[in-house]
């Protein structure tokens, strides 16, 4: 029996994701910048918004260095083109030289552009 559209976009935006948090436990910025939208930001847990090009600088300079990222959980709900995802994952990471594994809470909205879906913005908290 053939896939549900709707699933089949489900399926292709937690690809993503998961693509996204792999590249950040890799350290791959150059992965990281092809998924994310040009605009899009990072809202992290102490409620700053960071643009894309500044996260990804810091993560070249060594400011954020994620070891692991553990997927806990993940819901999708798409709309047309538009989707939003909720995923819950530890993140041992060394941010500004603290290291720490943290519960985090990302809420993503993704876009899509013909058969591709792209990050549009990200907003961390903790759970």
């Amino acid at each position: 029996m053939p896939t549900p559209p709707d699933q089949r976009a489900r399926d292709r935006v937690i690809e993503a994701y998961r693509a996204h948090l792999q590249a950040m436990a890799d350290g791959d910025t150059d992965t990281l910048d092809d998924l994310l939208d040009d605009g899009f930001t990072l809202t992290h847990i102490t409620g700053y918004e960071q643009p894309k090009a500044e996260w990804l600088s810091q993560m070249r300079a060594g400011r954020f260095v994620y070891h692991s990222v553990n997927e806990k959980s993940v819901t999708v709900d798409v709309e047309g083109g538009a989707a939003r995802l909720v995923g819950r994952i530890v993140t041992d990471a060394t941010v500004y030289g603290a290291h720490a594994a943290w519960p985090l809470q990302l809420t993503m909205d993704y876009a899509r552009e013909n058969d591709t879906w792209t990050a549009l913005r990200s907003v961390a908290t903790t759970w």
